[in-house]
């Protein structure tokens, strides 16, 4: 399948700024396009990421925060949340479950998009621990967190009351099951990824990359020769 209705509200859970750029801009700018109110919710600051050594690092943080805030602004998307987790140290505590919670509580979306939390091994690079305590710490926040009235009671106290989300989109997972057509998209999605300095000034090669990974999306989803896609573990909770 590659296109569904777009979600009124839909937060999209990440470990680091650009995780969203990478994975899935091109979706995220067509939900946005057609009225879906796009909230990233991301994790750290991505403080322990760079290249550049002449920088001190307590300037990453806030370097990194810009820059996902300009590239989520280039896609549509008005709502940024950093919940300030520390990087490269990411697990799925009840602190984090609860924080994310906070947010699918006061978004109350249709839809969740978060990372896998399985090994997708043909795709190492997708494996960073933090993607996967991310997807873990997002899932369980999802369910059976968020959809119960009685965790996090200091949640509840602050009159955010339960809500079941009924569907979330796996990203970077080894089973994907839903391929979106973005290639009239590619450029737009190339530049917000540039827009993460920082992170992408130093690679020559990155419209080679993102087109490659595109395209093998593409064709694990039997779209027509020459489509770039994203791709997506989709599940219902309902």
């Amino acid at each position: 399948m590659t296109a569904s209705p777009a979600p009124r509200r839909a937060p999209v859970v990440t470990a680091h700024p650009d995780d969203t750029e990478f994975c899935v801009a091109g979706t995220v700018m067509r939900w946005t396009a057609a009225g879906t109110e796009v909230t990233h919710c991301v994790l750290t600051d991505g403080d322990n990421g760079g290249y550049d050594t002449a920088l001190p690092r307590q300037s990453i943080g806030p370097l990194r925060r810009a820059e996902q805030r300009a590239a989520a602004g280039y896609t549509g998307v008005r709502e940024v949340r950093f919940l300030g987790h520390p990087d490269g140290r990411l697990e799925p505590t009840m602190e984090l479950r609860r924080d994310i919670v906070r947010v699918i509580r006061q978004v109350r979306p249709e839809v969740v998009v978060l990372p896998s939390p399985e090994i997708n091994w043909a795709r190492i690079a997708d494996t960073h621990p933090d993607h996967r305590a991310a997807g873990e710490a997002a899932l369980r926040a999802v369910y059976p967190d968020a959809r119960n009235p009685f965790a996090h009671p200091e949640l509840a106290a602050l009159g955010l009351e339960a809500w079941e989300v009924p569907e979330i989109w796996l990203i970077m997972g080894p089973t994907p099951n839903r391929f979106v057509d973005v290639t009239d998209l590619f450029e737009r999605k190339l530049a917000a990824l540039r827009l993460h300095t920082s992170q992408t000034a130093h690679l020559d090669d990155l419209k080679v990359l993102l087109h490659r990974w595109q395209t093998e999306h593409a064709v694990a989803g039997g779209l027509p020769e020459g489509r770039l896609a994203e791709a997506f573990q989709v599940v219902r909770l309902d």
